[in-house]
């Protein structure tokens, strides 16, 4: 059996045409609106409430994990601590990321699930600079009118993670620096983590 040959300039032009059928595709779950547009989407659909059934829970600690990938905590936890970070041992530096965390998904996005329930959401056209991203939005709150939300992003690994949030100029990694450096002023590391571990227990028992 004979098989038709394919030039190399026919090769060349069957690629394009795939890569220019599938580029929209990859375009989009790349682009740091779209981690923001992901990040946004499972906290809207968190459980909120005093009395959560079981499932609710189970669905909420579900969307905790899918969410948080979406921010890079490992250089929120750097830039918040400052110099005190190079002074901690790796076990430290781990166990410090690891409460972070976990206070992003049981207080940050429950509090975060309440504010943008139901909200109207308008993006704004995203800022791109090399590895560095601000997709910038308008959200319409029944209570506070219209609120301007910048999400800050850096380009880790090929995928775009928040590293910041400001709302109304309000900047959220200076805000979380600015209590941990008054602790760290005043105490030493294991006070701060000791903090950390009763807010983190009092969330799970709310």
């Amino acid at each position: 059996m004979i098989r038709p040959r394919i030039s190399r300039t026919t090769a060349k032009l069957l690629i394009l045409i795939l890569l220019s059928a599938f580029s929209p595709l990859i375009a989009e779950s790349g682009t740091p609106e779209k981690s923001v547009r992901d990040l946004l989407g499972k906290i809207q659909q968190i459980h909120t409430g005093e009395e959560l059934s079981s499932q609710q829970i189970e669905a909420n600690q579900k969307l905790y994990e899918d969410a948080v990938v979406h921010l890079d905590v490992l250089r929120v936890s750097q830039k918040t601590l400052e110099k005190h970070w190079g002074k901690i041992d790796t076990g430290k530096q781990n166990e410090f990321v690891d409460l972070l965390r976990n206070l992003f998904m049981h207080v940050a996005f429950q509090n975060s699930a309440k504010f943008f329930r139901n909200m109207k959401i308008e993006y704004q056209e995203s800022r791109i600079k090399k590895n560095k991203a601000r997709v910038p939005l308008k959200v319409h709150h029944e209570d506070e009118g219209e609120v301007e939300i910048d999400f800050v992003l850096r380009q880790n690994s090929a995928a775009w993670k928040v590293t910041d949030v400001i709302l109304d100029g309000v900047s959220m990694r200076n805000n979380l620096r600015t209590q941990f450096q008054k602790i760290l002023k005043k105490n030493d590391f294991s006070d701060l983590i000791r903090r950390m571990n009763k807010k983190l227990k009092k969330s799970k028992k709310g």
